[in-house]
């Protein structure tokens, strides 16, 4: 297969309408490129029946891309929308310096949403997805929310954190500077040790290789706004919709997880044994029963009826 250009890459995709349909369902899965800002389009895959539950919205980690949700996009487009995207920089949207922060990530799912026309959403975002769904409750309220699932993070109190946790600041600059010195080798490594499971070759080479085209210097910007930004505690108490928090018994942040239930307005707390940070993935079968027990707790004619 010839190799291109990204900016070309990003040109067939734009152009290129994708749909693979579930037999089952009769759905399809649309891929398309949209423009959440001046020169920035992210990739949106966009699948599953219209029908009246709300849609769920898949945000990713740091790195990867929305491939990474395939497996749990495919199980719930059997019943209801699934949208996921690229984040701005990581797979396939627009690699830039700019707005590489939990609050810009923010407005992008807003351009979203807004552009797709979705006004009651479930947001499930996972590591970095769980920053960018506490910017977006800061920043837009839970207008279009139906109800949030964080998974596995805890959400950035910002740079006070280092002052409370030396030892973590100190290690996540160490660690950077290994990444910049060594992105594809930081990239497994980094895979051994969020995910438990073995993975097959071709799985690992595709999410490393997701990981490692992120331009080091923009990957780092992103992680140090993620870790020591602005702090997006605030979203907890404005969080006014079901929310659920599934998080890794072996995660270190496993009692801030714990305490944000306690301030979350309607929130309560999964925690899933054997599994490392990426526990859908770990344990793909028991989060897909997690999560369709709260979608279908909190779907709103559910709700209205209890």
């Amino acid at each position: 297969m010839p190799e291109f250009p990204n900016d070309l890459r990003r040109v067939i995709a734009a152009l290129t309408f994708s749909a693979a349909c579930f037999t089952a369902t009769l759905a399809c899965a649309e891929e398309r490129m949209l423009a959440v800002a001046p020169h920035v389009n992210l990739r949106v895959v966009d699948e599953g029946p219209r029908n009246a539950k709300p849609p769920v919205v898949l945000i990713t980690g740091w790195g990867f891309t929305a491939d990474v949700w395939r497996d749990q996009a495919q199980r719930l487009a059997k019943t209801r929308r699934v949208v996921s995207f690229d984040p701005r920089s990581q797979g396939a949207s627009t690699v830039t310096a700019q707005g590489m922060t939990p609050e810009q990530r923010g407005r992008d799912l807003e351009a979203v949403l807004s552009q797709l026309g979705l006004e009651k959403v479930y947001l499930v975002g996972w590591s970095q997805g769980v920053q960018d769904v506490a910017a977006y409750v800061n920043g837009f309220g839970t207008g279009r929310v139906a109800g949030a699932v964080l998974v596995d993070a805890a959400v950035s109190s910002g740079s006070g954190a280092v002052l409370r946790e030396p030892q973590a600041a100190a290690q996540t600059l160490r660690f950077l500077s290994i990444y910049a010195a060594q992105p594809d080798a930081y990239a497994r490594g980094m895979l051994e040790a969020i995910i438990s499971r073995p993975l097959d070759k071709a799985q690992a080479d595709r999410l490393a290789a997701d990981i490692a085209a992120v331009p080091t210097a923009i990957g780092s910007a992103a992680l140090v706004a993620d870790l020591y930004g602005a702090d997006l505690t605030p979203a907890l108490k404005k969080l006014d919709r079901p929310t659920l928090i599934v998080a890794s018994a072996t995660a270190e942040d496993l009692q801030a997880q714990r305490d944000e239930v306690k301030i979350l307005p309607n929130g309560r707390i999964e925690v899933v044994e054997n599994a490392a940070h990426a526990v859908f993935i770990d344990q793909p079968d028991r989060f897909a029963q997690i999560l369709d027990q709260f979608l279908t707790a909190s779907d709103p004619d559910v709700s209205a009826r209890s």
